[in-house]
């Protein structure tokens, strides 16, 4: 009990979590002035490398907006057609994401939900592709009902 109130009666060591104001850096660490010591070269390049672009860009439509005027007959129709290509693998290519990433959602969704009726990886696997299987038929019959041709 006496080394109890010894203890008390000692002045308590206070740690501090952060020091007083008056001991704190006022100006930038020294990561930061190597940060930007680093960046401000790379962003330099990159702005310079833009102003070349511009410049470049601006050179080229000097030369080539009277181009475009004397073969606008041709270069019009041509760029319809070019610009309707593009868009057309462009759009097929994000359906056939979209639709890859919905199949790996709905897979993982499967196993996720049987994981704990003890089916495995590889029967929930199957059951997908029964699934993808059927819905591909199902919308086949529907077009043949329909008269319209089924393109694969």
């Amino acid at each position: 009990m006496a080394d109890r109130d010894r203890d008390r009666n000692q002045p308590q060591e206070i740690q501090l979590l952060h020091p007083p104001p008056h001991y704190r850096q006022t100006g930038p660490s020294t990561t930061q002035i190597v940060a930007v010591l680093t960046l401000l070269p790379v962003g330099g390049s990159l702005l310079a490398l833009a102003a070349l672009t511009l410049t470049g860009t601006l050179i080229g439509l000097s030369i080539a907006i009277p181009l475009f005027i004397i073969f606008s007959p041709v270069i019009v129709p041509a760029t319809i057609a070019i610009s309707m290509a593009v868009a057309g693998f462009l759009s097929s290519g994000a359906f056939g994401l979209t639709g890859l990433s919905w199949l790996n959602y709905g897979l993982k969704r499967m196993i996720r939900a049987n994981a704990g009726a003890g089916v495995g990886k590889g029967q929930a696997k199957r059951g997908m592709w029964d699934m993808v299987g059927y819905v591909g038929q199902n919308m086949e019959n529907k077009a043949h009902e329909g008269g319209g041709a089924v393109r694969t």
